[in-house]
């Protein structure tokens, strides 16, 4: 099964090899140089159109944080109804 990845996580992959070799942000985030090398020349023709479409998360951390968030939308509407 191919991984498919956020639009957001795209960016913060090009924008990471601003400061390191593509060799140690592939080795970081278990990647295949030739996939991140294809985003860098998408973003580099166009950075607002680079990354359309629908990417899944990946990252253990993002996962997590998006469940968080909804947890915490749901305690909000739980105390809300409470007071109804």
């Amino acid at each position: 099964m191919k991984r498919q990845f956020t639009a957001d996580f795209k960016r913060s992959i090009v924008l990471e090899l601003e400061g390191k070799t593509l060799t140690e942000v592939c080795r970081e985030h278990s990647l295949h140089p030739s996939t991140v090398s294809s985003w860098r020349s998408n973003y580099e023709q166009n950075p607002q159109e680079a990354f359309k479409g629908h990417g899944n998360l990946w990252k253990p951390e993002a996962k997590i944080a998006q469940l968080e968030r909804i947890i915490g939308a749901l305690h909000v509407e739980n105390e809300f109804l409470k007071k109804l």
